[in-house]
């Protein structure tokens, strides 16, 4: 039975909570924090900390020091801001613990002493698998292990909630449960209200990378929607008892919250339809996104499905070394410049490192007015397990060529002595294999049971084939006079990274836009207009409602973005290369429009 079932006519009736979000990485804007509860109303304040070379990070921390492997600037962000926090009884959910929070939570108890202050703090736990890596399937030449990391859900943390925290800080949950958990609490959902946890998940998809919700990374910053793109205002969700969400920001902040800004986050680094979790599946597909003012975005209609009986493990270990150095070519005959480096490079070589890469970038420009305009880049990368064989042997061979190789030779800076390397391996367990306890304030640990019922996720091509009104699709295929544009001038687009993973998810302004971007994007065009993904395995993913499609190209990224394989590690910038390309675009498709209230 429901929540609303047990109680109809109560849940709807309560009013949204309002969940912000002030940190989408370890690393984002410190004053976050004071700026979210100085700059309006809240209930909760969340944060996440967390990424795949976060984890990797947290753990070569913890290896120094078991004390550490958690995200240090939030104790700065609580130091600053926890009294504030209590005085306007607003709760605060992060993930900052890492790899440790207990050793959080304590620090944080720690911390309240000495400010004077009483803060009932709980914290989420049983992510961490390190000791039970041998259960996971990782490839034998992986390298060591350092970080293994369940994803956990979010009753949990609503748990910690419903005991009357005032601070929760977790390990590794879905990026979404910070928000999710607030909203559990509050409303008093159970596991088969899949609607209302999906709508949540959603609203939390949309705010926990914090400012790329309102205006931050946006394809169309400077075309009038974002009026102040210099310091976005981060996001908040209001969130009903339904699950249905507005996505607003604190009046008088910086940047926008538009359909646009919503849906490219709605987009970032998911694969297809169905967008699962411990929790539910969530049907992105289904979701509506509606402008119902300046600064207010409106998000329905998003579906659950039942829980899949897996849960991701995100694995990282330390694959071995790494060194590169970058020689500029200016001019004429860059080929051959670029060939006759790596000759020279290769022959002065005492032992070549098991992967080397030559990568020529062609920056340059025939007669060119300025010098950079008329130079490439060409960037050796070498990865070895042995340390020496990139660090002081890779960079004399660098050096020695100085005087002896292409006429002006030049390094862009001095040869680095190399570091370590990280590979990121994904992995599942079955839920209930895995532990998840919530700690309450006065310390009583209590298991989180999984999911009773779960099956297997089903396809990610999952839409209906419907339109943003919910109605059959019906615009014609696209004819007319063309013009030579880039695929930018009529489309948005953002890109991200799953591991060695990619994904670029692009939106039309209407049916009609869509339909031509239906017809035109097709996996060979993509492979034609990106050629360094022309090899590779990629699926595209429709999305009617949002007059969107998702493409997934594996093995773009190599071993992740620790492991350094492509000079955008993370994917960030490859939908701004595809909005680049030209292509015939009919006079008669335009570009998604400001929302209301925006230009």
């Amino acid at each position: 039975m429901t929540a609303t079932e047990q109680n109809p006519g109560t849940a709807s009736a309560m009013p949204a909570l309002r969940v912000g979000n002030m940190s989408g990485f370890y690393g984002d804007r410190i004053s976050a924090m004071r700026e979210m509860l100085e700059g309006g109303e809240l209930d909760v304040l969340t944060g996440d900390y967390l990424a795949e070379l976060t984890m990797l990070i947290l753990g070569r921390d913890r290896m120094k020091s078991s004390d550490l492997g958690y995200a240090k600037t939030f104790l700065r962000q609580l130091e600053d801001c926890l009294a504030l926090a209590l005085e306007k009884k607003v709760k605060i959910v992060a993930n900052a613990g890492g790899l440790n929070p207990a050793g959080l939570a304590a620090a944080i108890g720690e911390l309240g002493a000495r400010l004077g202050l009483g803060p009932k703090i709980a914290y989420v736990h049983g992510d961490d698998l390190i000791d039970r890596v041998g259960e996971l399937s990782i490839p034998s030449d992986a390298g060591h292990p350092v970080t293994a990391n369940a994803y956990l859900g979010a009753f949990g943390i609503a748990r910690c909630l419903d005991a009357g925290a005032d601070v929760v800080v977790t390990g590794r949950v879905t990026d979404a449960s910070v928000i999710v958990g607030p909203a559990i609490s509050h409303f008093g959902w159970g596991r088969d209200d899949l609607d209302a946890l999906a709508g949540a998940t959603a609203a939390g998809h949309v705010i926990e990378c914090g400012t790329q919700a309102t205006g931050g990374n946006y394809a169309f910053f400077n075309r009038g929607e974002i009026s102040d793109p210099v310091a976005p205002g981060f996001p908040i969700a209001e969130i009903a008892a339904d699950g249905t969400s507005v996505i607003t920001k604190h009046a008088g902040t910086g940047g926008a919250v538009t359909v646009g800004t919503v849906v490219s986050q709605l987009l970032y680094e998911v694969t297809g339809a169905r967008y699962g979790g411990p929790d539910v599946v969530t049907r992105l597909d289904t979701a509506r996104l509606e402008q119902e003012g300046p600064d207010r975005v409106r998000i329905t209609g998003v579906r659950g499905e039942t829980a899949p009986p897996t849960t991701k493990v995100s694995v990282t270990c330390l694959g071995g070394h790494r060194n590169e150095i970058t020689f500029l070519l200016t001019g004429l005959d860059i080929d051959d410049k670029a060939a006759l480096v790596e000759r020279q490079f290769r022959a002065g070589l005492e032992r070549e490192p098991a992967e080397l890469q030559f990568r020529l970038h062609r920056t340059d420009h025939p007669d060119a007015d300025t010098q950079a305009a008329a130079t490439a880049m060409l960037t050796i990368v070498g990865w070895d397990p042995d340390a020496d064989v990139v660090g002081r042997a890779f960079t004399d061979a660098a050096v020695a060529m100085a005087l002896a190789s292409y006429p002006g030779a030049t390094p862009s800076g001095p040869p680095g002595h190399g570091g370590p390397y990280g590979v990121y391996i994904p992995a599942y367990l079955d839920q209930a294999a895995v532990p998840h306890f919530a700690v309450l304030p006065d310390g009583t640990e209590v298991a989180i049971e999984p999911p009773a019922e779960t099956v297997e996720m089903g396809d990610g091509h999952a839409s209906d084939g419907l339109g943003a009104d919910g109605e059959p699709l019906t615009a014609a295929p696209v004819t007319g006079p063309t013009t030579r544009r880039p695929l930018g001038d009529v489309l948005g687009a953002r890109s991200g990274d799953k591991g060695g993973t990619a994904n670029i998810g692009l939106w039309a302004a209407d049916d009609h836009a869509y339909r031509w971007m239906l017809d035109t994007l097709t996996v060979d065009e993509v492979r034609r207009l990106l050629p360094e993904a022309a090899d590779l395995p990629i699926e595209r993913y429709e999305l009617p409602r949002l007059h969107a499609v998702n493409f997934v190209i594996d093995g773009l990224l190599g071993k992740g973005v620790a492991h350094g394989y492509r000079w955008d590690p993370q994917a960030k910038g490859l939908a701004e290369w595809l909005r680049s390309r030209v292509v015939d675009v009919p006079d008669s498709v335009l570009a998604p429009v400001p929302a209301p209230g925006t230009a």
